[in-house]
């Protein structure tokens, strides 16, 4: 399978590249993943849930960074296991490229599933691989993000005003929520 796309972040490159080697906003923004830990230097291992198709597996990998050329562009190269529900391995070759609104991050996947994962038909693989890819990079750019005045709606009424005075914290970026 492979998978081809890219995301407009607006942020610049540098804090782009250090949200990609941090764990903790890497964790934040792969869909259900439940731990993370390691280095960029010495690798990540994360633990992700997930449901593809009628199959539910607990995956464990590992995911090395190499070829890195700060800011610009690294690859990731990775492998999970979900035990019976079969295997996932493969790569990305990620660039950052300056742009008007910030930075282009664009990324190049090649990826192979086994076991029963391998089973339910490219279609479907390659679907949730989108979605999966979609969401992570969607996350990815709010944390990167952080508190974008562009991405509030602004408040009509004192009424709404009241009642929105609790949800302040979910209109601040993730990555700003994490350090207050």
């Amino acid at each position: 399978m492979k998978l081809t796309d890219s995301r407009e972040i607006a942020a610049q490159s540098q804090d782009v590249w250090a949200a990609l080697l941090n764990p903790e906003i890497l964790k934040a923004c792969v869909p259900g993943c439940t731990e993370m830990s390691g280095t960029a230097e010495e690798g990540f291992e994360a633990t992700v849930v997930q449901k593809v198709g009628p199959v539910k597996a607990t995956f464990k990998g590992a995911v090395t960074l190499s070829d890195m050329n700060e800011p610009h562009s690294l690859t990731l190269t990775g492998e999970g296991k979900g035990g019976a529900a079969g295997f996932a391995k493969g790569g990305a070759d990620v660039k950052l490229e300056p742009s008007e609104t910030g930075t282009l991050l664009t990324y190049d996947v090649e990826a192979k599933v086994g076991g029963k994962l391998a089973q339910l038909g490219s279609r479907i693989i390659d679907g949730f691989a989108k979605k999966m890819a979609d969401q992570f990079f969607a996350d990815f750019a709010s944390a990167v993000e952080g508190d974008n005045p562009a991405d509030e709606a602004p408040a009509t009424t004192e009424a709404e005003e009241a009642g929105a005075e609790g949800d302040e914290d979910k209109k601040k970026g993730w990555l700003k929520r994490v350090f207050n």
